[in-house]
């Protein structure tokens, strides 16, 4: 597929867009860009977003279109879309709550960058030596059509995948692309502190609490938090306020391994790996029946909390031993 157009048949007249369970900055980023792209340029198409509800720090990207265009659950009696457009999925498994399209949808496409990617749709552009999905999109989209709100979508979804250009997935070509993103007017400094930097009170505390109560391996080489429910309650901490928790443990001087484990509901813990170059966390988190990237990935797993800690990080010293 060289272009997005190439998918835009004459018997496509209404799309729907869909990312991943838990959407991250890139997918969140991915999924509004496409649409923005698609609303501006194509606004004879009906096109609708959805996803499961998004960390407070991205809604800036999808407030001005809730419950009009882009919704956090399927509706019970939704129409079948002529074109059902996956972003950031590699597995079926990981699809959020627009999975049964897949099965019925007239056309699948899926535009990914995950290695382990299923080949699950119809069309497949799956490019896993770039960085981040929004960027694969860039590569689909006609630059000179790419409006100031479907710029800051992309750039958004590219410093999420790649921790604001820190991390080794950035590539010259990355940098540029940021650097025409900015000549569309993006305020890059307010989205890079309002994504990272900006904490509620809530958030700060409970990243202290985490941080705090974190255990280090006996070599010094992983780090391990564990929250469950109860301790979250304490705190008045959701989901949406642990994002940064794991990005802030792989910093610890000396590690090549960060594990965060939260507690969804009773029993059931959501894993999330950050690595250096020297551990594949991907297949640590296929493991666990998860998934991602080689240097970030996730997993959910249904085992007691007083094994979890022992299980994780058995899993990543056999990964270490391989």
């Amino acid at each position: 597929m060289k272009t997005i157009t190439e998918i835009l048949t004459a018997d496509v007249r209404s799309i729907v867009i869909g990312g991943h369970v838990n959407p991250d900055g890139d997918c969140v980023g991915s999924c509004m860009s496409l649409f923005l792209y698609l609303k501006k340029n194509y606004p004879e198409l009906n096109v609708q977003v959805y996803l499961e509800e998004p960390r407070r720090e991205l809604r800036f990207l999808t407030e001005a279109y809730e419950g009009t265009s882009v919704f956090w659950e399927l509706p019970v009696n939704w129409p079948v879309p002529d074109l059902f457009v996956l972003l950031d999925v590699g597995t079926r498994k990981r699809i959020g709550v627009v999975g049964d399209l897949v099965d019925v949808a007239r056309k699948t496409v899926c535009i990914d960058h995950h290695e382990a990617n299923d080949g699950i749709a119809d069309v497949n552009h799956v490019e896993p030596n770039i960085g981040s999905c929004a960027e694969v999109l860039y590569g689909l989209l006609d630059d000179e059509k790419i409006d100031p709100a479907c710029a800051e979508a992309i750039y958004t979804g590219i410093i999420h995948d790649t921790g604001v250009f820190q991390y080794t997935n950035t590539r010259p070509e990355t940098m540029m692309i940021a650097g025409n993103l900015m000549k569309k007017g993006v305020d890059t400094a307010n989205i890079i502190y309002g994504s990272f930097n900006a904490r509620s009170y809530v958030q700060s505390t409970i990243m202290g609490y985490c941080l705090s109560k974190s255990r280090l391996t006996e070599d010094g080489r992983i780090i391990y938090a564990q929250l469950s429910l109860e301790e979250m309650k304490e705190y008045g901490a959701a989901k949406s306020d642990l994002g940064e928790i794991v990005s802030q443990l792989r910093l610890t001087k000396g590690i090549i391994a960060a594990v965060f484990a939260y507690e969804m509901h009773a029993g059931a813990y959501k894993l999330s790996f950050r690595s250096t170059e020297d551990l594949d966390v991907n297949r640590v988190a296929g493991t666990f029946g998860g998934g991602g990237h080689a240097r970030a990935a996730g997993a959910t797993v249904n085992i007691p909390a007083n094994d979890l800690y022992r299980q994780v990080i058995n899993a990543i010293y056999d990964e270490l031993e391989e």
